[in-house]
């Protein structure tokens, strides 16, 4: 059931994608919103109350959907049940209108369209971006926005939460941002748990990610990259991502600081500049063939967790 439910509702987002600003979305954030109003007087403790508080408001209904369905043999109901939240939970599509405008963009030579549609979706301030640095800023955030919406989901969905494991996973990766990257709650203790939270409910999916981005792409080089470089990001999870996905598709990706040599201080006499580049992050400068590179990457890591998820079900199936 499992593997039919995820592929029934990545065939349905394909023909029928889930708008980012519909309903659903939009009434999780409002109960956001109105939780941390209630809730924030500045202690962590209350950010801790409130993520639990929300997380049971929408994950026991959730569970007790499914599991009624299951107690009285509503395989059918069970089956539609876990579609649709998986079908909720997933954003394959969500922001691939963005991704693909850039890459017409840039191929037409458009780098203010392409500048303007990462501007809307990244939320960057892209004055004064060129070519190769718009290709750099859109795949790190195609290839965090998949991990994200639909990897993470996956592992999740799998586990024997089910569908309210899915919930759990989207729901605190949107909470880890809303109540830590607005300006007004940057540096808030309010937010520091729903950030340590998904920190350690995404900590094995993130590198599941990196190892399937390596299994699919350059292996030796995605490895070389997230052992040797995924550190000089600030954020642990996407210097993971980033540095295993760059080094799949040999594209150097992150930022000139997170790509600079780290050379250990030292008598400039002692030191061999021609030595430097074996601790430079592998592969090319971001171009325009770095988008298509990544629409092929995340497709094969699509489909080998398709193949997977085949294997372990046929195994349950057959047990």
């Amino acid at each position: 059931m499992t593997f039919f439910s995820i592929l029934c509702a990545l065939l349905i987002e394909q023909l029928k994608p889930l708008r980012a600003d519909n309903q659903v979305y939009a009434g999780v954030k409002a109960f956001a919103m109105r939780i941390e109003s209630w809730f924030n007087a500045g202690e962590q403790r209350n950010g801790r109350m409130g993520w639990f508080l929300m997380m049971a408001a929408l994950m026991l209904p959730t569970w007790l959907v499914y599991w009624a369905c299951m107690r009285y043999n509503l395989v059918f109901l069970a089956f539609a049940w876990n579609v649709l939240i998986v079908y909720l939970t997933l954003g394959f599509r969500h922001y691939s209108h963005y991704f693909t405008n850039i890459q017409l963009a840039l191929n037409n030579g458009d780098e203010a369209t392409a500048r303007t549609l990462l501007a809307e979706w990244a939320r960057i301030d892209t004055v004064g971006m060129d070519s190769s640095e718009i290709t750099r800023v859109a795949v790190e955030k195609a290839l965090i926005t998949t991990h994200r919406n639909v990897f993470g989901v996956f592992f999740w969905f799998l586990m024997p939460l089910g569908p309210a494991g899915a919930v759990m996973y989207r729901v605190s990766e949107y909470l880890a941002r809303a109540w830590n990257e607005p300006d007004h709650m940057r540096n808030e203790a309010f937010g520091q748990f729903a950030a340590k939270a998904f920190y350690w409910i995404d900590w094995i999916p993130v590198r599941l990610t990196a190892i399937a981005f390596a299994v699919v792409g350059n292996f030796e080089d995605a490895i070389y990259a997230w052992r040797n470089f995924a550190g000089r990001w600030a954020d642990e999870a996407k210097g993971i991502i980033l540095a295993a996905g760059g080094g799949a598709m040999g594209v150097r990706l992150g930022s000139p600081l997170e790509n600079a040599p780290q050379l250990l201080p030292a008598d400039a006499a002692t030191v061999d500049l021609s030595d430097s580049e074996a601790d430079v992050l592998p592969g090319e400068e971001p171009n325009i063939r770095a988008l298509q590179s990544t629409v092929g990457l995340v497709w094969r890591a699509l489909i080998l967790w398709m193949i997977l998820l085949l294997l372990t079900s046929s195994v349950v199936w057959l047990g």
